[in-house]
């Protein structure tokens, strides 16, 4: 998902509370200087009338409250489009269930507001300021997305009657910029044909697609399965129009278009808002973290000063350029770690060291009994305390609490295709692979493993394995 995207569905809420304050303070003006009217109104009671700071704080409570309505009535999905109309239905009945809530509160809590009219002044506010609140979002968003920004490059694969019925349906949303079809040329069809379906891979690259819809089934079932890899391979949402071909059926999402379902098959849970939240959980953990280990990350920097020369952290190379990790997308970054080898010895793992690698299996080198390693990095490795200082690569955002492992370029460039899917996500401090088995794993494994993480994670998962995470370095230290 673009980050155009989640910036727009994200700034909802912010808008929609502040809206939600300005309505109730707007109510409460307006019902000071307005006539009741008779026999349905009583005049004000001025011996209960709360004061402007109280009913501020009533107002935020209250606010907090219509984010949670509005949060369970999906009004801040990222993953669909919601029309205006649409829009301004679900808010209407959504602000109504929440003046409901409100006055249900009133009576059980028995502590009714001062003013009736207030309440029904409060909802037409807060009702109008929302809609224009998003209504000016979208002239912002739809005013950059006319300059081009941030519209989902999107091809067909199938040049037939349904893929020219999408393009029909699409052309009119500014969202997307349709390229055209893969397929075979179609005089009926008006979409601009990119080539055959052998040119997929050559067309995702030069095209910078985003989104791929797959409207034909009479492909291989190999090249279908290419389709698949090639659009997790190169970070590309995939739909297709159901009851075409027999795929993965987990983590799916279903829409209509027009008069035609279409279904996405979601890589990973971690788009969206469980993006946001992983990312407002790594930055909290972090600064936790890096807050509450300052003691041991003073102790062991005195300690490796002591055992031996040379830096405290490893960051450089034997030819000074910086350590790099390979991260999301396959974007490398600077990576920290507590030095616990002897100083210039890195590049020694390519010399006949090599011979003694025990993961001999895929790319990776894991050098047994390695004598590059300091007495005081031995202890550091076996409670991975080395690993700490990775804590500030979190809060950069270069990695995350848990995810994949981040391997070193020359190991990704030994990757397969399909290993490239684990560069779909954040990579992580720990993982799945770290708490069964850590070293001790096949290569292979380890990727099932973190596949398995990418499909289904959740935030209970996530929860999980740090605790997992710490109950494997406590058993290492009873050992």
């Amino acid at each position: 998902m673009k980050r155009f995207e989640i910036f727009f569905g994200v700034i909802k809420i912010p808008l929609d509370f502040l809206m939600t304050i300005l309505g109730f303070l707007v109510a409460y003006k307006l019902r000071l200087i307005t006539q009741p009217v008779e026999g349905f109104f009583q005049p004000i009671d001025f011996t209960v009338l709360p004061t402007v700071k109280e009913y501020l704080a009533f107002s935020i409570y209250a606010a907090l409250a219509l984010l949670v309505v509005f949060a369970v009535g999906n009004m801040y999905s990222l993953k669909r489009y919601m029309s205006l109309s649409k829009e301004i239905r679900n808010s209407l009945m959504l602000v109504f269930v929440w003046v409901a809530l409100i006055i249900m509160y009133f009576f059980f809590a028995r502590a009714f507001p001062f003013s009736r009219l207030a309440i029904i002044y409060s909802w037409g506010f807060t009702f109008l300021f929302i809609i224009f609140g998003r209504g000016i979002i979208r002239i912002i968003q739809r005013a950059i997305l006319k300059l081009g920004i941030g519209k989902r490059r999107l091809i067909f694969v199938g040049n037939n009657r349904i893929a020219s019925e999408l393009f029909k349906e699409l052309s009119a949303n500014p969202h997307f910029k349709i390229l055209g079809a893969i397929g075979n040329a179609n005089t009926k069809s008006k979409l601009p044909l990119l080539g055959g379906i052998n040119q997929l891979e050559y067309i995702l690259k030069k095209s910078h697609v985003d989104e791929v819809i797959q409207t034909e089934s009479n492909f291989t079932e190999t090249q279908n399965e290419d389709i698949l890899e090639l659009c997790d391979l190169h970070h590309i949402n995939y739909r297709f129009v159901p009851d075409l071909i027999d795929v993965r059926k987990t983590n799916i999402n279903v829409e209509v278009m027009g008069s035609i379902p279409v279904i996405s098959l979601k890589p990973t849970p971690l788009d969206g808002w469980g993006k946001v939240i992983k990312r407002a959980t790594d930055i909290l953990g972090s600064a936790i973290g890096l807050i509450i280990l300052s003691p041991i990350f003073l102790a062991t920097a005195i300690s490796i000063k002591i055992d031996s020369k040379g830096p405290v952290f490893f960051t450089k190379l034997d030819d000074g350029s910086p350590v790099k990790r390979i991260g999301k997308h396959g974007k490398p970054f600077k990576f920290y770690k507590f030095r616990s080898m002897h100083p210039d010895t890195d590049r020694l793992r390519y010399t006949k060291l090599a011979e003694n690698n025990t993961r001999k299996d895929g790319p990776l080198i894991k050098i047994k009994n390695d004598p590059r390693i300091t007495s005081f990095g031995r202890f550091l490795r076996k409670y991975s305390i080395d690993e700490l200082p990775q804590l500030w690569n979190v809060l950069k955002g270069d990695l995350s609490l848990v995810g994949p492992r981040p391997h070193l370029p020359e190991e990704v460039s030994k990757y397969k295709n399909f290993h490239r899917f684990v560069l779909t996500i954040k990579p992580g401090i720990t993982g799945l692979a770290q708490i069964n088995g850590r070293s001790d794993l096949d290569f292979e494994q380890e990727v099932k493993l973190d596949r398995y993480y990418i499909e289904n994670w959740s935030v209970l998962l996530d929860i999980k394995t740090i605790i997992k995470t710490l109950g494997v370095i406590f058993r290492e230290y009873e050992e």
